[in-house]
């Protein structure tokens, strides 16, 4: 035993030796940079401006882990890298993003093996932004309601207005101001419901916001959702589903007015109306009004000229005009009669479509529960037994004298193990 233990001591090497030539080896493997692609699950910036992430790869049909580990930019290099990705892609380099970066392969004895991240792909990101961009639309065309919010009718007088936006936001600012200072003098019912417009925290904020204008949706006839204008990354929320789910779905008319002046985002595809700027939907309302006015304007000029010719002319046209004014009146009320009944008809069929889904859901929902409860298991047949208040799955979990107990559907008991 002696002789076998000495001749194993001469043969190993220290833990510091190993770890010297796990150094070697990957510096002769990984003498040049790397591109990788990966996923950033972790990303921290230190006080010293150096950053920190952890890249992850995901398998894309169940969504494990199948690597993962640390990466670092120092600040020198992250000054440059991080402005030129977000520049680039419009996105905030954060986590969540799949990234194509240029990596140095580096082994330490005590911290083990990290990357250090020299370059950035900003086009790969875009790639894949746009993907994900492509498949929500998608998602909301097969859901069935990319178009919900446009198809619904605009309102003739949209003057109760209920306002998403950050209440010291310039571009609300700006709306107030040009919606109170314009010529016209178009009375207006605001309502502010103030929300975080940008940042990872915009999307619950406005939803809640939305939340808020639904239980009192007999105030308003249109809903606003506007912004300043701002870098292109701030505009990242705007491409979320749940926010376009919540907006298409949403059963007064968006206007959807947040400051771009380049790309067109989600909401403003699933938005009844979209405009440029916060001012531009101002000036899209009064031009609303403006028309109804010039519709009121013409009528009135109408009826006027027919009470001239009433006055002007002989007897005989006094009948015929009397007869044009009534049919002119007339048709009016159908027209606004049939407006009114279609959009009856859609409210009563869009609650009805949004009952059944919800109804559907939870039945499916009681029925997959009832399914794996255990008593469903114990209904049919099946006992359920513990050892020491734990489920057994094994026999080889149980030895002798070991007392568990036997759940049936009608009730338990004891044994012990012989």
């Amino acid at each position: 035993m002696t002789c076998t233990y000495n001749s194993k001591s001469m043969n190993s090497i220290t833990l510091s030796e190993l770890t010297d030539q796990i150094q070697q080896t990957i510096r002769l493997r990984f003498d040049t940079p790397v591109w990788i692609r990966a996923e950033i699950s972790e990303l921290r910036e230190n006080p010293g401006g150096h950053c920190y992430l952890e890249l992850i790869e995901k398998d894309s049909d169940s969504d494990s882990i199948l690597a993962k580990t640390k990466a670092t930019v120092w600040a020198s290099t992250y000054r440059m890298l991080k402005p030129y990705f977000e520049t680039s892609t419009g996105q905030i380099l954060r986590s969540g993003l799949n990234i194509l970066v240029s990596v140095s392969v580096e082994f330490h004895g005590v911290y083990g093996l990290s990357l250090n991240i020299r370059d950035i792909d900003p086009t790969f990101s875009i790639g894949e932004m746009a993907a994900r961009r492509l498949q929500i639309i998608r998602q909301l065309e097969e859901d069935g309601i990319a178009y919900m919010n446009k198809l619904l009718e605009f309102p003739e007088l949209p003057q109760r207005l209920a306002i998403i936006s950050s209440a010291t936001a310039a571009g609300y600012g700006d709306f107030c101001d040009q919606l109170k200072n314009d010529s016209s003098h178009f009375a207006f019912y605001t309502k502010l419901f103030s929300a975080v417009m940008q940042g990872e925290q915009a999307e619950a904020s406005i939803i809640s916001a939305l939340e808020k204008i639904y239980s009192t949706i007999n105030l308003f006839d249109v809903v606003l959702i506007i912004r300043g204008g701002g870098a292109t990354t701030d505009l990242a929320c705007f491409d979320s589903y749940e926010l376009a789910l919540n907006c298409a779905q949403f059963p007064l008319p968006i206007i959807a007015g947040i400051g771009h002046q380049r790309d067109i985002s989600i909401l403003d595809m699933v938005a009844n109306t979209s405009v440029k700027t916060p001012t531009a939907a101002a000036e899209f309302l009064i031009s609303c009004l403006q028309q109804a006015e010039n519709s009121v304007l013409n009528i009135i000029s109408d009826i006027q000229f027919l009470i001239k010719n009433k006055i002007e002319t002989e007897n005989r046209f006094i009948d015929q005009t009397q007869m044009r004014m009534k049919q002119t009146l007339r048709s009016w009320v159908i027209q606004k009669t049939h407006v009114l009944e279609r959009q009856k008809s859609r409210l009563q069929s869009n609650i009805r479509m949004q009952f059944l889904k919800q109804n559907n859901k939870l039945s499916l929902l009681e029925k997959n529960i009832e399914a794996h409860s255990p008593g469903f298991l114990l209904k049919h047949g099946y006992t359920i037994t513990t050892l020491n208040g734990k489920r057994i799955t094994s026999a080889k979990q149980v030895k002798k004298g070991d007392k568990i107990r036997t759940f049936a559907a009608d009730g338990d008991f004891g044994s012990i193990i012989n």
